[in-house]
């Protein structure tokens, strides 16, 4: 049975992965000054990265209004069932505004078949996600089945956050400038995760150095997991392929996980991320 699996811009999939999952993205929009951008559309990473580094503001993201996801359901072929997995809502109105899209295209068409999950997680842990569906897919399981593998898989998940710099924190005003300033004279790094309950990005570790943090950051796989001989981790990286090799090499001489993937971080989670940010994604027993 054929199952349509789609995502939000927020997924950091590579164009090759896109391919591959037959993945659908629907962009989210990025607001350089007054110019608008969709992610992975008008606006490509390296392009990204090179605004960036002369940006005197962050830009402001905002998530597909609800006719967007009304469209890309629509274009789907109607016997075709729909998966949507969704940017956590701890974040952004991007699941609601999904499950809009969903109602709008149900008014016109009830038979359909479309299942907006609310993943509670992003970058990485969206392409972990989708890579489990699309195996279960390959293995014959029915849309239902899928469904509630999903769903299940979604509380399974564990992502994780170590920041190099927390420069685009204070820009952004999700962190205080004054505890800021304090923090980067200290040279404090930050640890993050989402959240289980929510999928809120909060602060899980504060630490002293960035091999101080990196070494932390490896060390919580061992916290939340203990089999990793059947497991994928996936990681992301903002502008900083060579970090994350040396560190995806730590993590594998220390667990045994069956596969990997490393892959860039999309405009989204780079804005908040800075250079040098990586998140990684797997699950936990």
């Amino acid at each position: 049975m054929r199952i349509q699996l789609m995502t939000d811009g927020s997924a950091d999939l590579s164009k090759q992965m896109e391919e591959e999952l037959q993945v659908k993205v629907v962009p989210l929009y990025l607001n350089f000054g007054d110019k608008q951008y969709r992610t992975g559309i008008d606006l490509d990473i390296p392009t990204f990265n090179q605004m960036m580094a002369t940006a005197e503001e962050l830009p402001h993201s905002s998530a597909p209004n609800p006719n967007d996801f009304y469209q890309a359901f629509k274009d789907v072929d109607p016997q075709t069932p729909i998966i949507m997995l969704s940017l956590t809502k701890g974040v952004s109105s991007t699941y609601e505004n999904a499950e809009m899209g969903k109602e709008m295209l149900l008014q016109e068409e009830p038979e359909r078949q479309i299942e907006v999950i609310n993943t509670k997680t992003a970058s990485s842990g969206l392409i972990l996600l989708l890579h489990e569906a699309a195996n279960k897919i390959e293995e014959g399981f029915s849309y239902e089945q899928l469904v509630d593998h999903l769903h299940t898989k979604v509380e399974q998940t564990t992502t994780l956050f170590v920041l190099k710099t927390i420069e685009n924190l204070i820009k952004g005003g999700r962190l205080d400038r004054v505890k800021g300033t304090i923090a980067k004279t200290l040279n404090i790094k930050l640890l993050m995760k989402a959240s289980e309950e929510e999928g809120v990005i909060e602060v899980s570790e504060k630490v002293r150095g960035d091999k101080k943090s990196i070494r932390r950051f490896v060390e919580q796989i061992g916290e939340y997991s203990r089999n990793f001989e059947d497991k994928l981790i996936a990681m992301t990286h903002c502008n900083a392929e060579d970090r994350a090799r040396k560190v995806m090499d730590e993590i594998k001489k220390k667990y045994p996980f069956k596969d990997t993937i490393l892959t860039e971080m999309g405009p989204l989670i780079s804005t908040y991320a800075g250079e040098g940010g990586l998140v990684i994604a797997f699950f936990k027993d």
